[in-house]
């Protein structure tokens, strides 16, 4: 299992790092509309939306996305639909969670599926915003979530059951999360800010980081903002793993062998990455 796991990853990286670090954004941003489709077709078939419905799930969400982007969308402020995005996340996971697995199948499949498309077009759109803003900018929000699950796994690892008795965050969505690896999360993810915001003041001719970003607001906002950002990373992930065990199935797909499907990989990014950019449009405006 360790072997396909390499060799993907390997593959997938050079694939997007020529793409993210090339000189101008649209390659990374017409590159990123197939993984936005592949993650689609996934979500259609979670949902009970098989075969070639499927399938056009998929093209039809990249379709959507290519659309914004052709009407200029990718290069327009947009603080509307981030403050949109960010209020259904926030409040529309709080109901989610709170009614667990049995309440997701409860809700019409063409709501779910809908809700789907709107929450990757979404989150496509705030990609491609945070690739035209500087590949720092971009990498900054991608390694607070990468950071927050690493951190997670090694925290609640080290802590849960060891010196705690392994207080558990969602036993019924997602029973190898811990209280513990939520807070070793927030933790870590608050080193490497305070990392990176030393490597942009080093650095001054790269495009400010998220976390130099958030600091325009004070060591409080700072804090306040990461530790927010790591907690809707949980709740992507969480509502994902929801999604999964009330379709009856462990990874999204099989089409990443090792790492399972798109989703798995992006699901913390979905919310993050939207409220990311509200955060840098708060900045801009009021900071």
């Amino acid at each position: 299992m360790l072997l396909p796991r390499i060799l993907t990853a390997l593959v997938l990286l050079a694939i997007l790092l020529p793409a993210l670090f090339a000189a101008a954004p649209e390659p990374f941003i017409g590159l990123t509309l197939l993984f936005i489709a592949a993650a689609a077709w996934e979500w259609a078939r979670l949902n009970g939306v098989t075969g070639a419905r499927a399938l056009a799930t998929g093209v039809l969400c990249a379709a959507l996305c290519a659309g914004l982007w052709g009407m200029g969308l990718v290069q327009r402020p947009l603080p509307g639909v981030w403050m949109v995005a960010g209020a259904a996340w926030v409040l529309g996971g709080i109901w989610l969670l709170g009614r667990g697995v049995a309440g997701w199948p409860r809700l019409p499949r063409a709501l779910r599926w809908a809700l789907g498309l709107a929450m990757l077009c979404t989150a496509w759109l705030a990609l491609a915003q945070a690739r035209r803003v500087g590949v720092n900018f971009l990498l900054s929000v991608l390694v607070l979530v990468w950071a927050a699950d690493i951190f997670a796994y090694f925290a609640g690892r080290a802590l849960g059951g060891r010196f705690t008795r392994g207080r558990k965050l969602a036993p019924s969505i997602s029973p190898g999360k811990s209280w513990e690896g939520v807070w070793g999360g927030m933790l870590g993810v608050l080193l490497v800010g305070a990392c990176w915001i030393a490597y942009d003041r080093a650095h001054p001719e790269a495009a400010p980081s998220l976390y130099s970003r958030l600091h325009e607001f004070g060591l409080a906002g700072l804090v306040l903002g990461i530790v927010f950002l790591a907690a809707m990373s949980v709740v992507g992930d969480l509502i994902e793993s929801l999604v999964k065990r009330s379709a009856g199935m462990k990874d999204s797909s099989q089409l990443l062998p090792g790492h399972g499907g798109v989703l798995d990989r992006i699901d913390a990014l979905l919310p993050t990455l939207p409220l990311a950019m509200l955060a840098a449009t708060l900045v801009s405006r009021f900071a």
